[in-house]
């Protein structure tokens, strides 16, 4: 969640914690277009524990909350910090925390919450990020280093000046276990991850976070690993068609009961509108929390947690679609 999750605002007021005042200590130019933030305690007391790949809800100067993964190790109680991304296009949200955001200043922070932990057990991991999606995969390598265990790295940025982090991945101390590569924009220079990815190595455990279709080439290379082993963050559910898209009309099995859902909400919404209890939890298609079996009806997927096989006959109702006007879920 390096970036906001474009979330609608009921949804980010659901799922944002209690939020405290910490005072900004940095906000410094990492590269191009990219700040680091710095987070403390007013008063100098340890912050609320966080792990590797966990989030905090920042209450932006214009008052729009959008989330950011923690960058920084740990074991640092003293500091959070976040790796911000000036977005061009969309609400604003970003360039008002770089312009506005002064050290000194006291900021709404929301406690730690993480949807993209590392197991406990696992000893091997492949990490791999595309810009800014490097920010929680710093954490996870200073995390995974500090404990003795081993990682690699493949880090993809379109030049240098846009590759945040790029000269504490050239420490020494991690320069062995890292690829970086440019591809300058230019499709024809993109990175062969076919040797990465023609097999699991010493039972790795793989996490992606970067742009859409970086992850759906990850995704599409690794459908021979185990789904368990396999874990991908967004930044965003799936870009929606060209024309938009359509309402359809969902038949809950169990209950014979039928719902509909408009073009701007999520099976999930409306199931939850509903007054029915779904479980869930990233709700970019990326967890798997919130899979539903589909027993009639053509589905239009949008994940990145499914296989080939699976996708014959579940979906994930939190950002997947019905292609057409109906479809059948076991509910």
């Amino acid at each position: 969640m390096t970036q906001a999750l474009n979330q609608t605002p009921d949804r980010e007021l659901r799922q944002t914690p209690h939020m405290m005042g910490l005072r900004i200590t940095r906000n410094d130019r990492i590269a191009d277009g990219i700040h680091l933030f710095e987070f403390r305690e007013p008063g100098g007391m340890a912050l609320p524990e966080f792990s590797a790949g966990a989030h905090i809800a920042v209450r932006t100067p214009g008052g729009a909350i959008r989330k950011y993964s923690l960058c920084n190790d740990p074991a640092e109680r003293d500091r959070y910090q976040v790796a911000v991304k000036r977005e061009t296009s969309g609400s604003g949200a970003s360039a008002d925390m770089i312009d506005r955001i002064k050290p000194g200043d006291i900021v709404m922070v929301g406690e730690p919450v993480n949807v993209f932990a590392l197991p406990s057990r696992a000893a091997h991991f492949l990490f791999i990020a595309g810009g800014i999606g490097i920010t929680p995969i710093m954490s996870m390598i200073r995390q995974v280093h500090r404990a003795g265990k081993h990682f690699r790295l493949i880090y993809i940025a379109h030049s240098p000046e846009l590759a945040p982090f790029r000269d504490d991945l050239s420490a020494p101390e991690l320069r062995d276990f890292v690829t970086i590569h440019y591809d300058h924009g230019d499709p024809a220079r993109g990175f062969d991850f076919g040797p990465y990815l023609k097999e699991r190595h010493n039972r790795e455990h793989l996490y992606c976070c970067g742009p859409r279709p970086l992850m759906e080439t990850v995704r599409e290379l690794t459908d021979h690993w185990s789904p368990a082993a396999l874990h991908f963050e967004a930044f965003a559910p799936a870009a929606r068609p060209p024309g938009g898209d359509h309402a359809f009309r969902v038949r809950l099995a169990k209950t014979g009961s039928t719902i509909d859902v408009p073009a701007d909400k999520s099976i999930l919404d409306v199931m939850r509108d509903a007054g029915l209890e779904v479980p869930s939890s990233c709700e970019t298609g990326t967890c798997g929390t919130c899979r539903v079996k589909v027993l009639a009806g053509e589905i239009d997927h949008r994940d990145l947690v499914l296989s080939r096989a699976e996708k014959a006959n579940t979906m994930m109702i939190c950002v997947s679609r019905a292609k057409g006007d109906e479809i059948t879920l076991d509910r």
